[in-house]
C-alpha cells in the first residue's frame, strides 16, 4: 500500500484508556544526557521516557521471529540505502549498522531474534504531547469485483496517473479537481480509468485503503496501489455520522459508515464528498499469493507491519505496541501485545504516537480492521547507538480514526438531519490520500 491515503478515521477521542502505565512522563535524563558519540534524534511535540524490555508487558510471550522477519524486509531496503541518505539521516544509519548485524545472523529463532533485539535496540515509550497515551487504527487490502469495460453493471472507473506524471514521480495530481468534480466527470476523455467497479462506496473504501484486488468478469485477479493523489486534505466522514447521533463514537466504524452509505445513496453521496481528497491507482505485478507493498518499498506483513508518520519515523524502526483491540469480538477485549515494523504511511497517519496496522485482506479482516481505533502504548524499540530526547511545542490535536462497513437503519429523525460542513482535524490517513 505505498503512501495509502486517509484511512478512513474518525476523530481520534480518547476512546478507553486502554492500557494502565501512569503518565508522569517527562523525557527521562538518560535519554537527554547521551554519550558524546550518541546519534541524537529529537521527538517535537512528543514525551519520551527510556524503559526497560521487562517493562513491555507481553515482551517474552510475542513470537519475535516473526517480527525480525518483518524486519529483515526493511533491511533489504535500508542496505540499499546510499551514504549520503545515513549522512542526512543519522537514525537511518543507526538502523543501517543494525541491518548489517541483521542480515549476518541469519535465520534466528524466537530466542535468538528477541536476543537480538535486547541486544540492538533500546525500548522508549513515546506519548503525544499532553497525553499518556498512543492512538491505533486498522487498515487492510480492499477486495471488489470489477470489468475492464464499462456496462450496465460496471459504472464506476477506478482512475490511473497520466503516463507523464508517473516517470516525473509527481504524488500530486489534478490538485485543481475534487472528489465532487471527479466524480462527476471532470477526467472523462483523458483514457485514465483501469477499470470499472459497481459500486462508488467500493471505489471510495479502495481509495481510503490505499490498495485494492480485483477481481475481473474475465476470471483474471487485477492488484492496484496507490500511486498519486489530488493533494487536497483528508477528511474522516465518519464524524459527521458521530456529530447527527446516527452512529456512537463507541460504535463508529468503517463497517457503520459503508452500512449507511448503503442505505441512504444520496445522503451517502453527499457524505462521500466531504472528503474532497482523491486517489489514483497504478496496476502492479504482485501475484495473488503476494501481499502489498508498502511505502518503504516492502512487502507488507499482515499483523506485524505498520504505517507511521513519515514526517517524523524512518521506516524500517521496530515498534512494541501494547494495547485492547475489538479483534475476537466488536468490544476491545483481545490483548495485543506485540512487536511491528514501521514500513508504510498515510496523511491520516499523523503523530509521534500514531500508527496504523496492516491486517492483510479478506472479508473478515475488513471487518476487523474498520473497528481498530483504540489507545495504547506506543514503545519505539531505538538502536543502541541512538539518544532520543522530546519536545513538548504545541498542544495535542485531535487525530482522525478510521471507518469500517455492513448494514444499518436509519431513523427519521436522523435522516431529517442534514448533513453539515465542517472542518475535521487532519491525523489519520495512511498511505492513501
Amino acid at each position: 500500500m505505498q503512501l495509502k491515503p486517509g484511512n478512513e478515521r474518525m476523530p481520534e477521542t480518547p476512546c478507553r484508556t486502554l492500557i494502565r502505565f501512569g503518565f508522569a512522563l517527562s523525557v527521562t535524563a538518560a535519554l537527554i544526557a547521551p554519550a558524546a558519540s550518541a546519534t541524537s534524534f529529537h521527538l517535537r511535540n512528543a514525551q519520551t521516557e527510556a524503559v526497560g524490555f521487562a517493562a513491555l508487558d507481553g515482551w517474552k510471550d510475542d513470537d519475535q521471529k516473526a517480527a525480525f522477519d518483518t524486519f529483515l524486509k526493511s533491511c533489504g531496503a535500508i542496505l540499499n540505502g546510499t551514504r549520503a541518505m545515513r549522512a542526512a539521516r543519522p537514525f537511518y544509519g543507526a538502523l543501517f549498522k543494525v541491518c548489517e548485524r541483521a542480515a549476518a545472523a541469519g535465520d534466528l529463532d524466537r530466542n535468538g531474534a528477541r536476543a537480538f533485539f535486547e541486544e540492538n535496540f533500546k525500548p522508549v515509550r513515546v506519548m503525544p504531547a499532553g497525553q499518556p497515551l498512543g492512538f491505533f487504527t486498522g487498515y487492510y487490502e480492499t477486495e471488489v469485483d470489477g470489468s475492464r469495460f464499462p456496462s450496465a453493471e460496471y459504472t464506476v472507473p477506478l482512475y490511473a496517473a497520466p503516463v507523464e506524471t508517473v516517470k516525473k514521480k509527481q504524488s500530486t495530481i489534478f490538485s485543481d479537481l475534487d472528489r465532487t468534480k471527479i466524480e462527476d466527470g471532470a477526467l472523462a476523455g483523458k483514457n485514465l480509468e483501469i477499470c470499472y467497479v459497481k459500486s462508488p462506496i467500493d471505489a471510495f473504501f479502495a481509495q481510503i485503503q490505499g490498495s485494492t484486488r480485483v477481481k475481473l468478469d474475465s476470471g483474471k485477479l487485477l492488484r492496484l496501489n496507490y500511486i498519486a493523489s489530488n493533494g487536497m486534505p483528508y477528511t474522516p466522514v465518519g464524524k459527521f455520522l458521530i456529530d447527527r447521533g446516527i452512529v456512537s463514537r463507541e460504535e463508529m466504524s468503517m463497517d457503520k459508515i459503508r452500512e449507511f452509505m448503503e442505505a441512504n445513496p444520496e445522503e451517502g453521496k453527499e457524505l462521500r464528498r466531504k472528503n474532497r481528497s482523491f486517489v489514483f491507482f497504478q496496476e502492479t505485478p504482485l501475484a495473488p499469493h503476494d501481499e502489498v507493498i508498502g511505502a518503504q518499498g516492502v512487502p507488507l506483513t499482515a499483523g506485524r507491519s505498520l504505517a507511521v508518520d513519515k514526517k517524523i519515523h524512518v521506516y524500517g524502526t521496530p515498534v512494541w505496541i501494547e494495547s485492547e483491540f475489538p479483534i475476537e469480538s466488536e468490544k476491545p477485549e483481545t490483548k495485543f501485545r506485540r512487536l511491528l515494523v514501521a514500513q508504510d504511511t498515510g496523511s491520516a497517519i499523523v503523530g509521534p504516537a500514531r500508527a496504523d496496522i496492516y491486517f492483510g485482506h479478506g472479508e473478515e479482516v475488513s471487518h476487523i480492521a474498520g473497528r481498530i481505533k483504540q489507545n495504547g502504548q506506543f514503545v519505539m524499540l531505538v538502536p543502541q547507538s541512538v539518544a532520543v530526547s522530546g519536545a513538548v511545542v504545541a498542544a495535542a490535536k485531535d487525530i482522525p480514526l478510521p471507518v469500517p462497513r455492513p448494514k444499518m437503519v436509519v431513523t427519521a429523525a436522523a435522516r431529517a438531519s442534514p448533513i453539515t460542513t465542517g472542518s475535521v482535524p487532519a491525523a489519520s490517513a495512511k498511505r492513501r490520500h
